[in-house]
């Protein structure tokens, strides 16, 4: 510990713990709402090619595309995170979030002006990763620098929690507008109230949880140790170089000990939410994109359709992510368990071990997934792939909250983990479920290369993390960084 006095904390726990989670609730609440949409509505509603496989690789591709944008936001909001303190920079993240995403429910679509509907979907996307490269490490950095001695990785579990948290409310809310506005004759259908203003309920739904998330996040004064680095003249004018000046190696290992997380994340929330509701036989599946045609007017080709098509487990909306929110469940569980596990016996040797799960996990996707909906024991073999998949998830992702700022000093404690975490999304959530569509219909509609793909980056992931030193006793108060001067 320093041998400067150390004074009483500024920010109360409850308030630290509340102005974490809250944020990267809503960050993640406008992720999934998106996710979401991006499987059930946008495809038929911005980007209607006349093919089912291509309609949902152009929604997943703008999807894919606000991955991109993270690296710019963590670069942007960790330069001023790391200059001016963590309070303001949280604040602009999730007003960016926010009102990108209630634009999104207001936004005219393909029917109205055409393809100009998707570019100004792109556009708002490209802002929600913007605004989520920079959330995530500014309420990792809320948590850990204000946390007890012994106790980073257990308040460093709270912002991660917002993803499950955030899953459940934007798929309730999802689950629930679909229940109440069902299509007339079938359940398997959206209906025109859904498609015409159902979908966008979520999205606007947003602007009250950014008020509320303002009002916690305005009363947060900045942490002890920022206080410290600039009293200390450590706060740098350029940290993004000084990152990668002095802290390139961390900054690499830190991406790629995230790559695993990353697939992992969005293969079991869009990949699984697409192959577990896709029809399972080509007659269901062209009867339902029959009546879809003739709703819309336009003509129907059964060869041409039945010549791109691969089938998935054929379960209905509802009842996939009902069983997804339960899995979701063991995802927040094992979050907050993660936290006092890597505090007891380090943050390295917990993830390597979940890592080595993984690998092993991704080369059960077919025995999990191989029974479509109505045999014997698909919703058991299913129900027991999600949960398994979300525990392991809950414990490789709790940890990154301290993991990654524990890799850097104050002064460019901001940027370097903002950035590590965020140009991960690039190499492992960007790409993902594009990747996974891709291997789905070149296996035939089986999802055991999706499997393997899974493992081969998990594989990276731990030798990533047998190089990087453990961070558990790391002097996270005393590491400032060099100085202005250095």
């Amino acid at each position: 510990m320093s041998t400067d006095t150390v004074t009483a904390p500024a920010n109360p726990r409850s308030r630290v713990i509340l102005a974490s989670l809250i944020g990267t609730t809503i960050e993640f609440y406008d992720f999934y709402v998106y996710a979401t949409a991006a499987v059930l509505v946008f495809p038929i509603l911005f980007f209607p090619t006349g093919n089912d496989t291509t309609a949902l690789l152009a929604s997943f591709g703008v999807f894919g595309a606000a991955m991109i944008a993270r690296p710019i936001g963590a670069m942007v909001f960790g330069h001023f995170g790391d200059r001016y303190g963590r309070k303001a920079t949280l604040v602009a993240s999730l007003l960016t979030m926010g009102i990108a995403t209630f634009l999104i429910g207001l936004l005219p679509t393909f029917q109205q002006i055409n393809w100009w509907a998707a570019l100004l979907l792109l556009i708002l996307r490209l802002a929600q990763g913007f605004a989520l490269g920079g959330e995530w490490s500014g309420a990792a950095l809320v948590a850990t620098e204000n946390a007890p001695e012994g106790k980073r990785a257990w308040y460093g579990s709270f912002p991660q929690l917002g993803a499950p948290l955030g899953f459940i409310i934007a798929n309730g809310l999802f689950l629930t507008i679909n229940a109440l506005l069902p299509h007339a004759s079938d359940p398997t259908l959206k209906s025109e109230a859904f498609l015409s203003w159902g979908w966008r309920v979520p999205f606007l739904f947003s602007a009250v949880m950014v008020i509320i998330g303002l009002w916690v996040r305005l009363k947060l004064v900045e942490s002890e140790t920022f206080k410290r680095a600039e009293d200390k003249g450590t706060i740098r004018k350029l940290p993004l170089a000084t990152v990668f000046r002095h802290h390139g190696k961390h900054l690499i290992l830190g991406t790629f000990v995230m790559l695993a997380t990353y697939v992992l994340f969005y293969l079991m929330t869009n990949f699984t939410l697409s192959f577990g509701t896709k029809p399972s036989s080509v007659e269901v599946a062209s009867a339902a994109a029959q009546k879809a045609a003739e709703v819309k007017g336009v003509a129907f080709d059964p060869a041409a359709f039945a010549a791109q098509f691969y089938p998935g487990q054929g379960f209905g909306y509802t009842d996939f992510v009902v069983m997804q929110i339960i899995g979701v469940v063991f995802f927040g569980i094992f979050t907050l368990v993660s936290g006092p596990w890597a505090d007891r016996i380090g943050r390295r040797k917990l993830l390597i071990w979940t890592t080595i799960a993984i690998i092993l996990f991704g080369f059960t996707f077919p025995l999990f997934l191989g029974q479509h909906a109505g045999e014997p024991f698909a919703v058991v073999l299913t129900q027991s792939f999600l949960i398994l998949g979300f525990l392991l998830m809950g414990i490789t992702f709790g940890p990154m909250g301290a993991l990654l700022p524990e890799l850097f000093p104050t002064n460019v404690r901001y940027t370097g983990s903002a950035v590590a975490y965020n140009v991960s999304s690039i190499l492992g959530a960007a790409v993902a479920p594009l990747i996974a569509v891709w291997l789905w219909q070149s296996a035939g509609g089986s999802s055991w290369l999706v499997g393997v793909y899974l493992s081969a980056m998990a594989v990276l992931t731990l030798i990533a993390l047998i190089l990087i030193p453990e961070t558990k006793d790391h002097a996270y108060e005393d590491d400032l960084g060099v100085s202005a001067g250095s």
